[in-house]
């Protein structure tokens, strides 16, 4: 593993201490006080000769970034100027580009407020690693689930963060519910064992549930206040994918919101399109110009490993009992035109490793109410039907078309889990084997396990969840994990490990890759 070169303590929180002193100063002008980055910065969606760079300013401000190979910036490049504005809240983000490959990368953004160009900023600096153009060894986290169930910042901050970056990965996978926009939190929540859980950082935005765009861009920056998400943001590169809760609870193009007393706006449609926004703004996910609201995409991490971030949330039909016996609108869930990219991807891939990033797990029944289904799985262990259909052809074609050393990645579930899907076991068999790993919550309420559906045969062969009966345990019950993926550059070999937030590794496997040698 590369060594990290973190930041100083004083450039990785410049923002949340400039944040707090701001709000402390009333006696001050505005137009005296210097400008401040508010929440840290942000890298991602790396690859070989490119990353993307993100952070928030206090006031209008004209925003100048330096890059360099060097901590000291010594011969750094100066880069175009972007000017931070209310439209998409004071944040900037641009896309780097030019840059060698695996190289550290350290980035310096300084801002002149827009009033009087003499009046600067400090700078703020954060780093990111780019892909390797040759093998070498990487290492990668992957989790989702963050501040929801009302579990906010305590006393010991989203401590998951800071355990997740002692191992130093080369970037982060979010997975997935990265804010719960539709989960209002209190000061206090009384626990089981008669303690009480403190979020001793609270904003108004936390205490509602989002139907603004502004209340859904304070969703991000909530997150953002805690010192252990600003200090990862700052030194490991995070690809983002989204699930449900960045708008609604069990969110689709069809959710009804009329019996819904918290919400005044009850268009999901309205919804979904301003938590859209937010998401891209607070976010440093990349563009896509053909639809620059996409979230799947492909990311290249060198030439072992591409990895697919799928979108399980836009395109997908209403929630049903998940019966049907042929595809049609309501059964599908990635979409028509998603499928195609995938499969077409796919099949051009060269990589050792494909990663598929998901946001909802294959095998794991996950209902909506006591008789609709969230995800793939419908519970009835048979013959695919449903959204299972789609699964069925994705996975028949990656068999037909000998793709190899497939491997999901995903959260949702609020617990972590191994599972090997055996075609032998299963109801359908057109299909090559392959792993599931689950992992979650970062900090958020813990739950589980779900029932497996054997359409697919998955085999369970680890899990950790609370004792049956318990439910929405805090964080501080200590059930909250995260996975790291390990390739090495000179086998291939892929070693995958389940974490818990105490850094304990909970289970492991090593896979062999097929088709390559060494």
């Amino acid at each position: 593993m590369t060594k990290l070169i973190r930041p100083t303590r004083r450039a990785v929180l410049v923002g949340g201490t400039a944040f707090a002193a701001t709000l402390g100063m009333p006696s001050l002008s505005k137009a005296a006080q210097r400008p401040v980055f508010t929440h840290g910065v942000q890298s991602g969606d790396v690859a070989s000769s490119s990353g993307m760079i993100w952070t928030r300013t206090d006031r209008p401000a004209r925003v100048m970034m330096d890059v360099s190979t060097s901590e000291s910036f010594a011969n750094a490049r100066r880069l175009t100027t972007l000017d931070a504005l209310p439209s998409t809240d004071y944040a900037i983000k641009r896309l780097v580009e030019g840059l060698p490959a695996d190289q550290d990368i350290f980035y310096r953004f300084t801002a002149a407020d827009l009033s009087d160009l003499n009046i600067t900023s400090e700078p703020v600096v954060g780093r990111f690693r780019t892909a390797p153009a040759g093998r070498r060894s990487i290492r990668f986290a992957w989790s989702g689930d963050t501040a929801g169930q009302g579990w906010g910042i305590d006393e010991q901050g989203m401590a998951t963060y800071a355990t997740m970056t002692q191992h130093e990965p080369d970037f982060f996978l979010h997975s997935g519910d990265t804010i719960y926009a539709d989960g209002a939190m209190q000061d206090e929540v009384d626990l089981a064992d008669g303690s009480t859980w403190k979020n001793i950082v609270m904003t108004d935005e936390k205490r509602k549930v989002a139907e603004t765009l502004d209340e859904y861009r304070g969703q991000w920056k909530y997150n953002m206040l805690d010192e252990h998400v600003r200090a990862m943001n700052a030194m490991v590169p995070t690809f983002y994918q989204w699930d449900d809760h960045e708008v609604i609870n069990n969110w689709s193009d069809s959710k009804d919101l009329s019996a819904d007393d918290r919400y005044s706006e009850k268009s999901v449609h309205v919804l979904a399109s301003r938590a859209a926004q937010a998401f891209h703004e607070m976010t440093p996910i990349s563009y896509t110009p053909a639809e620059p609201g996409r979230v799947y995409r492909k990311m290249a991490y060198g030439p072992m490993v591409d990895i697919f971030f799928l979108d399980m949330r836009s395109y997908r039909g209403p929630n049903t009992d998940n019966m049907q016996a042929d595809k049609s609108d309501v059964t599908r869930f990635l979409g028509t035109d998603q499928v195609a990219w995938l499969q077409r991807e796919l099949a051009n891939s060269r990589a050792t490793w494909k990663v598929i990033a998901s946001d909802m797990p294959l095998g794991l029944v996950v209902r909506d109410g006591d008789t609709l289904f969230e995800a793939v799985a419908n519970g009835d262990d048979g013959a695919a039907k449903g959204r299972e259909l789609e699964i069925a052809d994705l996975l028949r074609f990656i068999k037909s078309a000998n793709i190899k050393n497939v491997v999901w990645f995903t959260a949702d579930v609020h617990y972590t889990a191994a599972h090997y899907y055996n075609p032998n076991k299963a109801k359908f068999q057109d299909f090559n084997p392959f792993w599931e790993f689950v992992s979650g919550p970062l900090h958020a309420g813990t739950f589980g396990p779900n029932a497996l559906d054997q359409t697919f045969g998955p085999e369970l062969r680890f899990v950790k969840a609370p004792e049956e009966g318990q439910v929405n345990l805090p964080p501080s019950a200590g059930l909250q994990f995260f996975g790291l993926v390990d390739v090495d550059g000179a086998t291939q070999q892929m070693k995958v490990r389940l974490m818990d937030r105490a850094n304990t590794e909970l289970w492991s496997i090593t896979l062999d890759p097929e088709g390559t040698t060494i």
